[in-house]
C-alpha cells in the first residue's frame, strides 16, 4: 500500500467527534501552521528533498508529512507523484503564491488563510479579490427558466410557444 494510501486510510476514518480523532487533527493543524509559516517566510526559496528528508527538516514524521504534501499539491508549480511515492521520493514545494492562497480558503482552512505571513506576500485587497472570487466559484447560478409566454430568445419577436418552444415533432 502506498504512502498516501496509508495516510488517507488512518487520517479519514478518524471520528473527528471523537476525543482521539479531535486530538489527532488538531495536532495535524498545528504542524501544517508551522510548516506553511515556514514556507511563506521564504516564499522565493525552493524546497526539495525526499519525503523523508522534509519530514526530518520540519520536525514531523512521514506519515504527517504525506498528509502536508496530499494537501499542499495542487498548489504546486508542478505536482508531486503523490500517489506513488515512499519515503525516498524526491518531492518539490515550488508553490505559486495565488494558487496556495485560493486552495485555503476553498478548504475553509482560515488558520493558514489569515496567517499573518500573507501580509508581506499579497496585497490586503488581492487576498479580498482572491477571497470573493474562490467564493463565487462555488456558487451556482440558476438561468431565469423562459416560460411559453415569454419572447422567444432567438430573436425573432415571437412568444416562445409559438417560435423555438414549440414542439418540432409535430
Amino acid at each position: 500500500m502506498s504512502l498516501l494510501q496509508e495516510w488517507r486510510d488512518y487520517a479519514y476514518s478518524l471520528d473527528t467527534n471523537q476525543k482521539e480523532g479531535k486530538l489527532f487533527w488538531n495536532n495535524y493543524f498545528d504542524i501544517e501552521k508551522g510548516i506553511y509559516e515556514k514556507l511563506l517566510a521564504e516564499p522565493d526559496t525552493v524546497v526539495e528533498g525526499t519525503v523523508e528528508e522534509l519530514a526530518a527538516q520540519y520536525g514531523t514524521s512521514i506519515s504527517i508529512m504525506v498528509g502536508f504534501l496530499d494537501g499542499i499539491n495542487e498548489s504546486l508549480k508542478k505536482e508531486n507523484p503523490i500517489e506513488e511515492m515512499d519515503e525516498k521520493t524526491v518531492v518539490n514545494l515550488e508553490f505559486d503564491k495565488e494558487k496556495l492562497y485560493c486552495n485555503m480558503v476553498e478548504a475553509k482552512a482560515d488558520w493558514l488563510y489569515q496567517l499573518p505571513v500573507w501580509d508581506n506576500l499579497l496585497s490586503e485587497e488581492r487576498r479580498k479579490e482572491l477571497y470573493w472570487q474562490q467564493k463565487k466559484s462555488n456558487t451556482i447560478v440558476k438561468e431565469k427558466k423562459i416560460s411559453r409566454n415569454d419572447p422567444c430568445p432567438c430573436g425573432s419577436g415571437k412568444k416562445y410557444k409559438k417560435c423555438c418552444g414549440v414542439n418540432k415533432t409535430e
